[in-house]
């Protein structure tokens, strides 16, 4: 359930920008078509950008109403120089890559999504200089096409095999034969793995070309789920894939070598005889291959090292927690051998320097806040960049770029005004892109040097974005705190009503996620929510959002207080939060209402349940309803498996709460959803008729988690606006 570039405009934007008054200017009210019908807030972006090695030039995807382009730029001037590839917008190209040596672009066009980072698609070799295009493969779309370091060979997956296409020949050899649909996969995740892990493609090129690591999936004993397709068809259609459930058998993952000298294929054992996962392959400087192993409880992480000639086995890193580990990508070895680690092991997530016989150095990042990104090791002058929230108080609500020194561990701050940073560095570290934006100021998206943090060129400033949102009705996104039971702060923002008079009172609309890895309460330009809420505020409700327990970015405890009870602190801090909120003068106590989506929904729905008294209203899209209906990685990182914990899954089930429900209940949910079965609204309906409670529903068809697709998003928030003006 996990989770969908930009710098400061000018000194003189502050967080006011959207709010300042155009004279003379009418302004209008946002209507549900300006958020999804015409996109009026949403931002413009930078699409495939790539340093090139030599740190004279970058490279950008391009599109408009003719086609796409990839286009070379001089990174001293910002002047294009060249183009190096055009196709017409029939010919659908979607991406590239380019080859080590810069010769090459790898093509991906007529992209087919299949999950959330699952695809298939058309590859093409196309040679810069002479530009020939050659098919990768004639035979059928391929998947997660990628270079090997000489570029004269192109590996990819097809019908869950591995295939290497040789581009000197010409001819494609196929390294893997037992894949089948549904039983086995070879270098490509399972449903699960890449919903949760992140990790779609599992074959990686060794780092001299020789090797090819790999996941192999056996899925033969998972368990099937089966989506129905509606298409104006006599009969509907049918899609079955493998879903492991909390405590339900998951796949068996191996890890294997093969070896293109010798076409041989080396197997790695690990000699572990209980259920675990394999998350990560990563490949030394050395070309050996690291293994992440977790434990299927998640709560214990081994690195180990395999020789990539014989197999052996070593152990590299341990950790335990008393809770779990999340999975992460701030794995970096260096050339003596060294790596970098993050780890909350000491409170909070810092970075930590070992030997390569994965003794700790020293630990790298030091203080009262979460590291939330790495990007890199420049090397050759001893530094290490990071993101991280300033604190683990308000400061969690934002992220600012650093640079530690790996010698001392000095940190500098290299952006850090309020707000959201996030950046993409050249392969020598020289040159950055900077994404900055604050909740009031959309994104901005410029190209530095590291050294001075000069601004060689702004690639997109959102000018007619900034011009466009003036001419609304809006108020400032503003910040505050609210204390749960317990007395702890809880990071929370509002937007007001426009001509707010605090001696009327006001319905509050609360929206929430609340569940791990993710927070809604960031000083980021988040267009859709940010959008809906003015819209909302418009309409005369104070519109408000708070970071529960079990959030990110304000260390272990606070993250991980939820253990084993999903849900429950998290409702009771929505319920307290809404308590305080009815408090205030200018409130309307009786007319408060919580929308909620995924996680949100479920959290929605058990804040109607067990806050009966005070909200009114609950709208909850594609809820989870039991956690014995989720996915096996995510409920059981949290919950363990129900035969574990059967309380912690039925005391937080809105399943076993039904009966308390006396507000006004909207439940949504996509048919086609693949992430959280429409079974739970299902089952959440059947228990609601058995108990005669009143409630509205609707399903979108075919529909996936997102619910989007055409004007599907205009009419769910058009049905979701109506639904709140009318009963709250």
């Amino acid at each position: 359930m996990n989770k969908f570039i930009a710098l400061i405009i000018l000194s003189s934007f502050s967080l006011a920008v959207i709010a300042q008054n155009v004279p003379d200017a009418p302004k209008k009210d946002v209507q549900v078509k300006d958020i999804w019908a015409t996109y009026s807030f949403f931002a413009a972006g930078v699409s495939d950008f790539n340093f090139m090695k030599n740190g004279l030039y970058y490279t950008e995807l391009e599109g408009n109403d003719e086609g796409a382009e990839i286009v070379e730029y001089n990174l001293g001037t910002g002047l294009k120089t060249r183009t190096l590839h055009f196709e017409k917008k029939e010919a659908g190209l979607n991406g590239y890559e380019m080859s080590a040596d810069e010769k090459k672009l790898l093509l991906e066009m007529q992209t087919e999504k299949i999950y959330r980072y699952s695809s298939q698609a058309n590859f093409s070799v196309l040679d810069i200089e002479t530009k020939q295009l050659t098919p990768v493969s004639t035979k059928g779309k391929q998947r997660y096409a990628s270079f090997n370091p000489t570029a004269d060979k192109v590996a990819f997956v097809r019908k869950n095999n591995i295939f290497i296409s040789d581009l000197k020949t010409k001819t494609e050899a196929q390294i893997t034969t037992d894949g089948k649909i549904n039983e086995l996969i070879n270098g490509a995740s399972d449903w699960v793995y890449e919903e949760e892990f992140a990790i779609s493609k599992a074959f990686f090129w060794s780092k001299d070309g020789k090797k090819i690591a790999y996941l192999k999936f056996n899925e033969k004993e998972v368990k099937e789920f089966r989506l129905t397709y509606f298409n104006n068809n006599l009969y509907p259609d049918e899609s079955v894939f493998k879903y492991p459930k909390a405590g339900e058998k998951n796949a068996i993952v191996t890890a294997h070598i093969y070896d293109l000298s010798t076409k041989k294929t080396l197997n790695i054992n690990l000699n572990i005889k209980t259920e675990h996962y394999l998350p990560r392959l990563t490949w030394t400087n050395d070309n050996n291959l690291c293994i992440t192993q977790l434990n299927r409880l998640q709560n214990e992480l081994n690195l180990f090292i395999a020789d990539a000639k014989t197999g052996k086995v070593s152990s590299l890193l341990s950790e335990k927690s008393d809770y779990f580990i999340n999975m992460h990508d701030d794995l970096r070895f260096l050339e003596n051998g060294d790596f970098v680690w993050a780890s909350d092991k000491d409170g909070f997530n810092h970075l930590y320097l070992y030997n390569k016989k994965g003794e700790q150095i020293r630990c790298l990042t030091t203080g009262e806040f979460d590291v939330t990104a790495t990007y890199g090791v420049d090397e050759k002058n001893k530094k290490l960049y990071f993101q991280r929230a300033p604190d683990a108080n308000i400061g969690a609500i934002r992220r600012e770029i650093c640079v530690t020194d790996l010698n001392t561990g000095k940190i500098d701050i290299l952006q850090g005004e309020k707000g959201v940073h996030d950046v993409q560095f050249s392969k020598d570290f020289a040159y950055y892109i900077h994404n900055y934006s604050n909740a009031n100021t959309p994104n901005v998206i410029k190209l530095l040097q590291t050294d001075s943090n000069k601004v060689l060129k702004v690639l997109e400033d959102n000018k007619a974005l900034v011009e466009r949102l003036n001419t609304f009705n809006l108020t400032k996104q503003e910040f505050l705190t609210v204390k749960n039971n317990e007395g702890t702060e809880l990071n929370t923002w509002q937007i007001l009503p426009p001509n707010f008079d605090k001696n009327k009172k006001y319905p509050v609309f609360m929206i929430v996620y609340g569940g791990p890895s993710r927070q809604t309460v960031l000083d980021e330009y988040d267009p859709s929510e940010f959008a809906w809420a003015q819209l909302l505020a418009q309409k005369g409700y104070i519109v408000v959002s708070v970071d529960n327990r079990g959030t990110e970015a304000r260390g272990e405890k606070f993250r991980k207080s939820t253990y084993l009870q999903l849900g429950k602190y998290e409702a009771e801090d929505q319920i307290a939060a809404a308590k305080y909120l009815a408090t205030l003068p200018y409130v309307d106590k009786n007319r408060i209402g919580i929308f909620g989506w995924s996680f949100g929904g479920y959290l929605s729905t058990l804040c109607l349940e067990k806050g009966a008294d005070i909200f009114k209203l609950a709208i909850a899209v594609a809820p989870v309803i039991h956690w014995k209906w989720y996915d096996s990685i995510y409920t059981e990182r949290y919950m363990r498996q129900p035969s574990e914990n059967k309380e912690g899954y039925e005391q937080n089930s809105p399943l076993n709460f039904a009966n308390l429900i006396k507000g006004k209940y909207l439940l949504v949910h996509g048919t086609g959803d693949d992430n959280v079965h429409a079974q739970n609204a299902f089952e959440m309906a059947r228990v609601l008729v058995e108990k005669n409670i009143d409630f509205e529903q609707f399903y979108y068809t075919n529909k996936s988690h997102g619910i989007s697709g055409g004007a599907t998003r205009l009419h769910l928030y058009n049905k979701m606006t109506n639904f709140v003006i009318n009963n709250l």
